[in-house]
C-alpha cells in the first residue's frame, strides 16, 4: 500500500484502468459488459454494466486478496481507526454473523441484548452457540427498549463467567446508545471479546459531536453498515477488527458465508465511499446533523407529535443518543407508527424507514435535502389534521422480554409441528417471527410462545406491519417444537 493515502481509492482507479484496455471477455458474467442483456444495460446504464465483472489477476480476489482489494481494505482500516477492515458484500448481516461465528462455536455462551437484529440469532443457529439475554431498559412513554446498561451486561457475566463475547447495538435502531467504554472494559476484564453491531453507526466514526465508536472505545471488532449512513451501495458493509484479531483466521470464518463471486460494484461503491467520509466525512455529517435537529424541532411543533432526541439520556441503558436519528412518536395523534408509514407513502409519496405500533423512524443521510424535509414536515402536519382520532386501545409496548428454553439452533433443527398461532401459546417456538423492518425478533427458536406475544402479533398485522420468519407467510400458524 506504499505511497496511497486516504484521497486514494485503489480498487475503483483498478477498474478504470481495466475498462480502459476492452479487454474481450470469455469469462463470467454471462451478460458479457451487458451485450448478452441490453436491456439490463439500458436499465442500469453501460458504465455500470461495463464494471460488473470476475474476480482476475488485475482486479484481485475478495476471498484471498493480495493487491488493489487488499489495498482498499487497508485505507479503510485506516480511516476508521481499526487494525484491520474486511469488504463485505452480503450486508451487515454476513459481518454480524461473522463476529459470532469467530467468537462462538456449539455450545459457548454468549451476552447480548434482546433487541439485536435477526441476523445475530440467524449466527447462533448456525453455530450452536447459547444466547444470555441482557434485558434492555425500556422507556415506558415511548414503548421503545433501549440499550445495555452496564450494571445488566455485569450480572450477566458474574451469573455466566464462561462465556465467550458480549455484544451490543451501537446505536438501537431508534439511535439510542449503551455506554459503550464502560461494556468494553466489562468484557476484556473478563477474558471475553467485545462485539458492536453498528449497522446504524457509521457516521459515527467521521462526524463531530456523535456518540463514540466502538473501535475507538476498544472493542475487538465491528459490523459497519456502510450502505446505511456511509453513502455506498445497498447490501456493502465493512467488518472491523482490533489487532487482538486472527486477521487470517477471521478471513477464514467470512469466507465460511460470504459468496466467492463478490461483486464489483459493491466493493468499488465501499472503496469510494471510504474515501469520500475520510476526506469530507466531517463537513457532509455536520450538514446531516442540522438536517435532522431542523426537522425534530419543526415536527415537534406540529403538536402531538414527539420527534425525541437526547432528552431521553439518563445513564444506564440510554448512555448517548444519536442526533441524525429522526425517530418520531405517533401515538398522540391516535394513529400506529406503521399506519403513519403507510399513509406516507400512498398518499404523500414519501418512503420512510419503518413504522411500527408507536413510532417511525425517517432515515436522514448524506443525500437529503432541506426541501425534502420539508416536504416530510408538511406531510406529517397534514396527517395528523386529517387523520387524528382518540388513542385509546392503542398498544404502546415494543419490547416483551423473552423466555429461552433451548438454544436457537437446538429449537430450529427440532422436529416440528405448525399450529394455529392461539394453540401455540404455552410452547416453544422453532422459527422466527418479526415486523420488517427493524428485523428485530418478536420471537426467536427457543423461547416459550406466550398469551402476550401472540396478541402483539395479533394486533401489528391488524395494523398493516409486515411480519417476515415464519415458514407461514401470513402468520397464521407457528411452528413449536413436537412434544414439548
Amino acid at each position: 500500500m506504499s505511497g496511497l493515502t486516504q484521497s486514494s481509492a485503489p480498487l475503483y482507479e483498478a477498474l478504470e484502468r481495466f475498462k480502459s484496455r476492452r479487454v474481450v471477455p470469455f469469462d463470467v458474467p454471462g451478460h458479457k459488459r451487458g451485450r448478452g442483456n441490453p436491456e439490463l444495460a439500458g436499465l442500469l446504464g453501460q458504465r455500470c454494466v461495463d464494471i460488473d465483472v470476475n474476480s482476475m489477476k488485475p482486479l484481485d480476489n475478495l476471498t484471498h486478496p493480495v493487491s488493489v482489494i487488499r489495498d482498499a481494505e487497508e485505507l479503510a482500516a485506516q480511516a476508521f481507526g481499526a487494525a484491520f477492515a474486511f469488504f463485505m458484500v452480503g450486508g451487515t448481516t454476513s459481518a454480524v454473523q461473522s463476529m459470532i461465528l469467530y467468537a462462538c462455536k456449539r455450545g459457548d455462551k454468549i451476552i447480548l441484548p434482546r433487541n439485536v437484529h435477526k441476523s445475530a440469532i440467524n449466527a447462533m443457529v448456525l453455530c450452536g452457540a447459547a444466547p444470555v439475554y441482557v434485558d434492555p431498559g425500556v422507556d415506558r412513554e415511548l414503548g421503545i427498549s433501549l440499550g445495555m446498561s452496564p450494571e445488566g451486561v455485569r450480572r450477566a457475566i458474574e451469573e455466566n463467567p464462561d462465556a465467550k463475547a458480549v455484544l451490543f447495538n451501537n446505536p438501537t435502531y431508534y439511535g439510542v446508545c449503551s455506554d459503550v467504554e464502560a461494556i468494553i472494559s466489562l468484557a476484556h476484564e473478563n477474558g471475553m471479546l467485545a462485539l458492536a453491531d453498528e449497522a446504524h453507526g457509521t457516521h459515527f466514526y467521521f462526524g463531530r459531536g456523535l456518540p463514540r465508536p466502538a473501535m475507538s472505545a476498544g472493542a475487538d471488532m465491528a459490523s459497519i453498515g456502510m450502505h446505511k449512513s456511509g453513502g455506498s451501495l445497498t447490501q456493502s458493509s465493512l467488518l472491523l477488527a482490533s489487532a487482538s484479531v486472527r486477521e487470517g483466521y477471521l478471513r477464514q470464518i467470512i469466507n465460511l458465508t460470504q459468496t466467492t463471486s463478490a461483486s464489483y460494484l459493491l466493493m468499488a461503491g465501499l472503496d469510494i465511499s471510504r474515501r469520500n467520509l475520510a476526506l469530507n466525512g466531517a463537513e457532509t455529517l455536520g450538514r446531516v446533523l442540522e438536517l435532522a435537529e431542523y426537522a425534530r424541532g419543526e415536527i415537534n411543533a406540529i403538536g402531538d407529535y414527539r420527534a425525541f432526541s437526547t432528552e431521553l439520556v439518563s445513564g444506564g441503558g440510554a448512555f448517548d443518543f444519536d442526533r441524525t436519528k429522526l425517530s418520531v412518536h405517533t401515538l398522540e395523534i391516535g394513529l400506529a407508527g406503521i399506519e403513519v408509514y403507510d399513509i406516507l407513502r400512498d398518499e404523500y409519496d414519501i418512503q420512510i424507514e419503518f413504522g411500527d405500533i408507536g413510532n417511525i423512524l425517517a432515515y436522514i443521510s448524506v443525500g437529503d435535502r432541506l426541501r425534502d424535509i420539508e416536504r416530510l414536515v408538511s406531510a406529517l402536519g397534514d396527517i395528523r389534521r386529517r387523520f387524528k382520532r382518540p388513542k385509546a386501545g392503542m398498544l404502546t409496548q415494543e419490547y416483551i422480554p423473552p423466555v429461552v428454553i433451548k438454544s436457537p439452533q437446538e429449537a430450529f433443527y427440532a422436529e416440528k409441528l405448525s399450529l394455529p398461532l392461539d394453540r401455540a401459546v404455552g410452547r416453544v417456538c422453532a422459527e422466527f417471527a418479526m415486523c420488517y423492518p427493524p428485523g428485530i425478533p418478536i420471537l426467536a427458536p427457543g423461547e416459550l410462545v406466550t398469551r402476550d406475544i401472540v396478541e402483539y402479533i395479533k394486533y401489528a398485522k391488524a395494523r398493516g406491519s409486515t411480519l417476515t420468519g415464519p415458514e407461514d407467510l401470513n402468520l397464521e400458524r407457528l411452528n413449536v417444537i413436537k412434544g414439548d
